[in-house]
């Protein structure tokens, strides 16, 4: 009875010190706010629409064909991220229809391995005998023995 009154009083007390303190504010929220044009930020510089170099027309007729700009046009803050140079987005394939391939290659491969199994042989040969299971070459009557001609088993 006293052992229950002391851990219902002391685990409590447990719990709230090993508690995780929780962030005050929310990265998604703040992700969110950068994407808001505001007009008094950067002296009022334009920021254009946030779209990868890569995805422009190539044949558009730009100013600077690698870059894939004309002379003048305003430049996005990050553009680090969608200039040309930036790793390309794989847009090719959708995530389902990769993991669609995925799935059926592992399938195709195990019912392979399945399919060998089941026909491989279980020896490449038959085992060799020997006249007298070779005594006297193993090292006398208490060695162990080869098989003989005639046994089955070993």
């Amino acid at each position: 009875m006293l052992s229950q009154r002391l851990l219902t009083r002391r685990l409590p007390q447990v719990a709230a010190r090993y508690a995780v303190p929780r962030a005050s504010f929310s990265h998604v929220r703040s992700l969110a706010a950068a994407e808001v044009n505001d007009p008094l930020q950067n002296n009022n510089y334009e920021n254009p629409p946030r779209v990868k170099r890569a995805f422009r027309d190539p044949y558009g007729g730009w100013w600077d064909q690698q870059e894939k700009r004309n002379f003048g046009e305003p430049v996005h803050e990050e553009n680090e991220i969608l200039g040309v140079f930036s790793p390309e987005q794989y847009t090719h394939v959708s995530a389902r229809r990769g993991f669609f391939h995925l799935g059926v290659f592992v399938a195709t491969f195990l019912g392979f391995c399945g399919v060998v199994s089941f026909y491989y042989p279980d020896k490449p040969s038959a085992p060799r005998t020997f006249p007298d299971g070779l005594e006297k070459e193993l090292g006398g009557s208490n060695a162990a023995l080869a098989r003989k001609s005639g046994e089955e088993t070993w």
